[in-house]
């Protein structure tokens, strides 16, 4: 792509200079662009649209947002892309290679869309003359297997024989142990965007996050497995556990998610340089088995389940410790876990008709 077919394909934008949101069709992206809008921003999406399902999150917010959401199909491997970051008042960048299992097979196109993608971005960022926010979305992959912390076998569920860490979860001092392509990828952008922070002043955080869930989420076997479950429970198809379904997660609503990214671009130079854990917390830790109960529950029929071997580097617990981004950006109580199940079968049920026919054909799995 040059850069005339660049600006061709730029919408013209009206008198305040957009925030920018790379990965803006995907399901993050897309809910945060779609608070913006709500809020008065003018957005400026950045997407591929190579994900099964993101058209219809874009069709959605232009739709919803026709004068301040405008759009780039564009890929953040094309260093023509980083052009966007002049016209920008704030970078959130989530356009990412987000599989482990993707990473798995394709570790140089996994390196180069989140290590050099996000390194070009953070370049075009610092050689402007204005300083602007730059948020990324980084991962609790960051801390590897978490093989270190010692666990005890419950029924349903693991648990931390810590009972620090059974009460708090993993906090942002836990050493940083890159696993698996993906791991690695995300991992040295995380490093790259602090270090930026650092070394050319530019105000930029990472938020490392845990399993956000909700509507306009692609669920499928490489990611996003609580919709994932949902969607095949729903539409009466089995559902695949790798592993036994004890491992424990601590899943936040992508509401409340949208709302600690809102909090920290308004607070941008008060967090500047630094990481935040970002999940549902120990109040809303829990195992797959009990998501499957809980679905079970909601859908008046218990799924089909079937078990796979577990996978490579799998985290068997993480739970954010969410004291640090809760006490920085003054943040609520996020949703009950299971209210929010609940919010997202709604959704399933009533208003993804533009949207789950695009990905109903994705094959059952998880990445936990």
């Amino acid at each position: 792509m040059s850069a005339a077919d660049l600006e061709l394909k730029t919408p013209a934008i009206a008198r305040t200079r957009p925030i920018v949101v790379t990965g803006g069709a995907g399901f993050i992206g897309s809910n945060l662009a779609d608070r913006l809008a709500s809020e008065g921003e003018n957005i400026l999406v950045v997407d591929s649209l190579e994900r099964p399902g993101v058209e219809a999150n874009l069709t959605w917010l232009k739709r919803n947002h026709p004068r301040q959401i405008s759009s780039i199909r564009a890929d953040v491997r094309d260093p023509e892309t980083a052009q966007v970051v002049n016209e920008a008042s704030a970078i959130f960048h989530f356009a990412a290679q987000v599989a482990v299992t993707t990473s798995l097979k394709a570790p140089l196109q996994d390196l180069d869309t989140n290590i050099r993608g996000t390194t070009m971005l953070l370049e075009a960022v610092r050689k402007l003359r204005a300083r602007i926010p730059f948020i990324f979305a980084s991962t609790n992959k960051v801390y590897g297997n978490l093989a270190d912390v010692p666990l005890e076998t419950f029924p349903t569920r693991v648990s931390p024989a810590d009972p620090h860490i059974r009460d708090f979860g993993i906090n942002e001092s836990q050493s940083l142990d890159f696993h698996t392509p993906y791991g690695c990828s995300k991992g040295a952008a995380d490093q790259y965007v602090l270090d930026y922070a650092r070394t050319f002043d530019i105000p930029a955080t990472v938020m490392r996050m845990s399993c956000i869930y909700g509507p306009r989420q692609c669920g499928t076997e490489d990611q996003g497995w609580v919709a994932h479950f949902l969607i095949r429970s729903l539409s009466g198809r089995p559902i695949v556990i790798f592993g036994d379904g004890r491992q424990v997660r601590d899943i936040l609503h992508v509401a409340d998610a949208v709302e600690a990214y809102m909090r920290s671009y308004r607070n941008i130079e008060s967090c500047r340089g630094q990481a935040f854990n970002l999940g549902g917390g120990p109040s809303n830790a829990v195992s797959l088995l009990d998501v499957i109960d809980e679905i079970a529950r909601i859908a008046g029929t218990r799924p089909s389940v079937r078990h796979a071997p577990g996978r490579p580097s799998d985290q068997r617990f993480y739970v954010s410790d969410t004291r640090k981004i809760t006490a920085a950006f003054g943040l609520p109580a996020p949703r009950q876990w299971r209210n929010g199940l609940a919010h997202l079968a709604h959704w399933i049920d009533s208003d993804a008709r533009d949207f789950l026919p695009s990905i109903r054909n994705e094959p059952a799995g998880l990445n936990a």
